[in-house]
């Protein structure tokens, strides 16, 4: 499993337990043609298909996960390092580009099916190419159900989250893909493992709850002295934190706004994660760069959570709606045990 957090400077291991795993429930076979809802569309499969592109690691990885491996033709938008269980199947896998294929690359891949991460890239003003553009060449798309359900991504940037994020989202674009290639009770299984984590783990911390304990999750800056991507009230690092009972100081529904150094100063988090990425789109995708900034700068230097050294380095894997999302609960839990901040 990989790990989604490390403490700085010490680290720490996170002993991975094996889950007591619920029964899944029975799944038939797909009838087709099966006809879904999609982000505001209707998809129809007259078959399973064959050959996918998936834009997106959340997307690769499910299919993976899902013993799908051999039906991934292309894949792109990386922000770190396959899961270590993938990395052979993987190692097969055209990867188109590290962040943005052009439409071109992925049709060429000749695929049945493009499933995409992120609206932006798929969608009504996706840059990689718009869902008709693909209907055009008749190739169907399905947008992961957790970059639009309770999301408005009208607008640039990352979206505008109207609910929650919730792992009911991730679980359902895993069923759905079960229906899709007719592999339901490999869904079942996978989801009722997922489950089983998640429940353990909102367990383990239950008489560890940081109330109100005020936190900001720093995604990346454009400018490392600039203002930085910190996460929204309503996405996947704030699921985290409101499954241990700590605040999030950042309360729009943005996804990913862009945050002041002096307005986070006015809410003085008592701590900060950084997140740890391979990505190198912006300066601050660097974490060393943020560790350093914050080491430096003369605002962010003077927060009481650097100058406690509470400090944690997430996992890109736990901010992402997907099958890493679990993994930051427990962690984080001990983290702010670990810091003395649990009542």
């Amino acid at each position: 499993m990989r790990r989604a957090f490390s403490l700085l400077p010490a680290l720490f291991a996170v002993a991975a337990g094996t889950a007591l795993l619920a029964t899944p429930a029975a799944a038939g076979p797909t009838q087709y043609p099966l006809t879904l809802e999609n982000c505001r569309e209707t998809i129809t499969f007259n078959a399973a298909p064959k050959r996918v592109v998936a834009i997106g690691q959340t997307q690769t990885e499910i299919l993976y996960a899902l013993g799908l491996g051999d039906r991934v033709v292309g894949t792109a938008v990386w922000f770190s390092p396959v899961a270590k269980p993938y990395e052979a199947v993987n190692a097969k896998v055209k990867r188109l580009a590290d962040n943005d294929p052009s439409f071109e690359a992925v049709v060429g891949q000749e695929p049945d099916l493009v499933t995409a991460m992120f609206e932006w890239h798929v969608g009504p003003n996706g840059i990689v190419g718009k869902r008709d553009q693909f209907h055009k060449v008749k190739v169907p798309t399905y947008i992961s159900p957790t970059d639009c359900v309770g999301k408005d991504n009208s607008g640039p940037g990352d979206g505008v989250r109207t609910q929650m994020f919730s792992m009911e989202l991730v679980y359902r674009n895993i069923r759905e893909f079960g229906q899709i290639f007719d592999v339901s009770d490999r869904a079942e299984k996978l989801v009722a493992e997922l489950k089983a984590r998640e429940d353990k783990a909102v367990e383990s911390v239950a008489k560890l709850k940081a109330q109100d304990v005020p936190v900001v999750v720093w995604f990346s800056s454009k400018d490392i002295k600039g203002d930085g991507f910190m996460a929204g009230k309503n996405g996947v690092p704030a699921y985290i934190l409101s499954k241990l009972g700590a605040r999030n100081i950042i309360t729009t529904n943005e996804e990913w706004p862009l945050v002041g150094w002096e307005s986070i100063a006015a809410a003085n988090p008592a701590v900060i994660v950084t997140v740890k990425m391979d990505r190198r789109r912006f300066p601050a995708d660097d974490i060393e760069k943020k560790l350093a900034f914050l080491k430096t700068d003369p605002v962010a230097s003077k927060l009481d959570a650097v100058k406690g050294n509470r400090v944690v380095i997430m996992d890109v894997g736990a901010t992402r709606a997907g099958l890493d999302t679990v993994d930051g609960i427990e962690t984080l839990a001990k983290a702010i045990a670990s810091f003395g901040l649990t009542p």
